[in-house]
């Protein structure tokens, strides 16, 4: 995955057409996004150069992938079960969320090119140690470190400046 961003309960993803990701999404229509805090960081890195696809193709082997039927095992992570969808979730993550694809903006024109996958969050998961005082709503952010990749390098989140007023406005609003 190339990149994400967030449209109220849509979130969009980059993916590569012909990544066995993408082809697995194609495939069921669900997916999880597992949110790894910054402390995961070994774990996320252990599945950089992995595939599930095998064999490898030459053009990811070029650059040193394997093929890895145990991601899970290969990162040290714990599958559980998801609510609404097949793929199964990971526990050491304190965000997880349920998904299912909406569109599949694919075209075969360019099969190298990164195309946008639409999803549905369907169930959202957050570990109650990362959970606001304020309410089951929200997350709090002094209590989570995202672990975020920014040009091919890893960040977590460093101290808030300030708390922003639409931090003032309920959950229920933005429904």
């Amino acid at each position: 995955m190339s990149s994400i961003f967030w449209l109220g309960r849509r979130a969009v993803i980059g993916m590569s057409p012909r990544s066995q990701t993408a082809l697995n999404i194609r495939a069921t229509g669900e997916c999880v996004i597992n949110l790894p805090s910054a402390d995961l960081v070994d774990a996320v890195d252990r599945l950089a150069l992995t595939t599930g696809r095998n064999p490898v193709s030459e053009r990811k082997a070029s650059v040193g992938y394997r093929y890895e039927p145990d991601k899970f095992g290969v990162a040290g992570l714990t599958p559980v079960p998801s609510d609404l969808v097949h793929p199964f979730r990971v526990a050491e993550c304190a965000v997880n969320l349920e998904a299912r694809l909406v569109v599949d903006h694919r075209s075969d024109a360019d099969a190298d090119s990164m195309r946008p996958m639409e999803l549905e969050i369907v169930r959202t998961h957050v570990h109650p140690r990362i959970r606001s005082d304020e309410g089951m709503q929200r997350v709090d952010p002094d209590a989570w470190r995202p672990l975020i990749m920014s040009f091919q390098h890893f960040y977590g989140v460093g101290e808030r400046l300030h708390p922003s007023r639409l931090a003032t406005i309920g959950e229920e609003w933005y429904r």
